[in-house]
């Protein structure tokens, strides 16, 4: 089957020689200096030409593979009515990243942030037995999210595109078959993508669900940090990395012992007074949480992770306290709050703090501090959280070696949902027994502008893009040094290669050097380039792998017959 030849001279592309002014990330850069994408606004992006292309390889590849495990494409809208969001909760949930708009009439509608409700609504009329049942369901559809700072080119964008799907049983167990017919698709997409990818344990947070799992591409321009084990095979998004309580035996320890400490609000100050190790020392952090002041409390030399505490309370609000929540409250003494004695505040803890463990921490007095205050004897810890910012070092949950950290780009993220949004909509079908049976739902997301740039992150070198053959615009870019006998053999080679189905690109351009040529050739990273060269008149061209670098000469008829092995 014959594939498309595209020549440069006709296709709308423009390099650029220099990165632009406000790109950080190596993606952002190399996209847009290859003509891959232009900017339209703040995290708004035109896919041009050979981008398109690209997107277009990645989503087929994913359509391939959930087609694959039985799933059923449909496209729903992007412009969605408010309702179904309010009645979820995430129309309020969303807060800043939701974009609302009125139409002419005044009611109210969202761009798509995520269509979990809309899918649950389409089942429910859909599907009235459990002989409809199971159902996989996805699309490959634009999102939207207003974020604050939109980087890293298409990476974090407030338009991104993406691949949600979504599965319906009627039991759990056929929920934990479809969320492993996605993982295992997952695995095989990110395979044939050609990404290095590593599978994480997350929260679910508010999305809500019994297991979450996070796929993520390591890269220095990734937003996330997990965590991977040297000695095993554990890795975990840091906030879903625990640490395993041990009770000890707090006996031995002497009474409380109140402390003269003036001028010691902080834990470095205290330790300094005092000559301690921050270790020594139990941090209480005061939060709100849904209004609630709770206090949160760590070893001294570690960080709460807001962002961690919050996946864990969600889909309450948790917030700082400020000055003002002090006022009228006795009980709390800024800066000297302690464990023991809040009686009208809800404790929670870090396993750090296990029972039978000691700690230097406030007396509830202004300037005073209280030593061998012991958990589980001077107070009681309401709720254990994990909550600490983890560092490299931190224990590994599954054999306790020192773990590392990296950072990644998350490419797909899968949730076992439940029953949230079927409660929510109240979706039952007729079960078996002739009885309504509430249905359980995954969700299933992978982003595939996303992919795009994880792959430019992860697979360009000091000379520009360099494309996993399953995703690149063509297979080969055929390069005409210059002259018209160069010109007439790169384009014979060329027809001959397509009519072969080979997808090929040839820079044909006239009055272009064969400098800037092969430097675009390199920068726009196919990964076969084919030059018709300084042998051309003997029809000899010179084949070099982009990514090797290796080099060989080959007639036309050789170069047709490597190229469609």
């Amino acid at each position: 089957m014959a594939a498309q030849v595209q020549r440069m001279s006709r296709l709308m592309v423009k390099t650029l020689r220099d990165d632009p002014a406000d790109a950080e990330t190596l993606n952002h850069k190399l996209l847009v200096r290859a003509g891959y994408v232009r900017r339209t606004a703040a995290g708004i992006w035109t896919w041009l030409p050979l981008g398109k292309k690209v997107y277009e390889n990645i989503a087929r590849v994913v359509r391939e593979e959930m087609d694959a495990i039985g799933g059923q494409e449909v496209l729903l809208p992007a412009l969605l009515p408010k309702e179904p969001y309010e009645a979820s909760g995430r129309y309020e949930e969303y807060g800043d990243l939701l974009f609302r708009l009125k139409d002419r009439k005044g009611a109210d509608y969202l761009l798509g942030p995520t269509h979990e409700e809309i899918f649950t609504q389409v089942v429910k009329d859909q599907c009235s037995s459990y002989k409809d049942l199971p159902v996989i369901l996805y699309q490959i559809q634009t999102k939207y999210r207003d974020e604050a700072r939109p980087r890293a080119g298409v990476l974090r964008g407030r338009e991104f595109q993406m691949k949600d799907s979504y599965s319906f049983d009627t039991t759990d167990e056929g929920l934990a078959e479809a969320y492993a017919l996605h993982r295992g698709a997952y695995q095989k997409i990110f395979e044939r993508l050609g990404l290095d990818y590593r599978i994480v344990s997350a929260i679910s947070g508010a999305m809500g669900g019994s297991a979450s799992e996070e796929f993520l591409a390591p890269a220095p321009a990734g937003e996330d940090t997990f965590v991977d084990c040297p000695n095993c095979d554990y890795a975990a998004n840091t906030e879903a990395v625990t640490f395993k309580l041990a009770p000890v035996d707090g006996s031995a320890h002497g009474p409380v012992e109140e402390l003269d400490t003036p001028d010691t609000p902080t834990i470095e100050t205290l330790a300094e007074h005092l000559g301690v190790p921050a270790s020594a020392t139990l941090k209480n952090l005061l939060v709100k949480v849904d209004g609630e002041i709770v206090a949160v409390g760590v070893p001294g030399d570690r960080e709460v992770d807001l962002g961690k505490l919050g996946e864990q309370l969600a889909p309450a609000e948790v917030e700082l306290v400020t000055a003002e929540d002090f006022e009228g409250r006795e009980d709390l003494v800024r800066g000297y709050v302690g464990p023991q004695g809040l009686e009208k505040v809800r404790y929670i803890a870090d396993p750090r703090v296990a029972p039978g463990t000691a700690w230097i921490t406030g007396a509830n007095k202004r300037d005073k501090h209280a030593k061998n205050v012991v958990c589980g004897r001077d107070f009681e810890v309401d709720q254990y959280l994990d909550v600490v910012v983890v560092e490299a070092g931190d224990p590994c949950p599954a054999c306790g070696t020192g773990l590392k950290l990296d950072r990644a780009i998350e490419i797909g993220h899968i949730f076992q949902l439940g029953r949230k949004y079927a409660d929510t909509f109240q979706l039952d079908v007729l079960g078996k027994e002739g009885k309504p049976v509430r249905v359980t739902m995954g969700s299933y997301g992978i982003g595939v502008s996303r992919a795009v740039a994880a792959l430019a992150e992860q697979t360009a070198d000091d000379k520009g893009l360099c494309w996993p053959k399953e995703v690149a615009p063509a297979d080969v870019h055929v390069v005409a040094a210059g002259k018209a006998l160069q010109t007439e053999l790169a384009l014979d080679v060329a027809e001959k290669l397509g009519a072969a189905g080979v997808r090929v690109l040839v820079d044909d351009r006239a009055g272009v050097s064969p400098g800037v040529k092969f430097t675009d050739a390199e920068l726009i990273g196919v990964p076969q380039i084919l030059v018709a060269g300084r042998r051309s008149a003997e029809g000899v061209l010179e084949l070099k792998d982009r990514r090797t670098g290796e080099r060989e000469e080959l007639t036309v008829d050789e170069a047709v017959a490597r190229l469609t092995a």
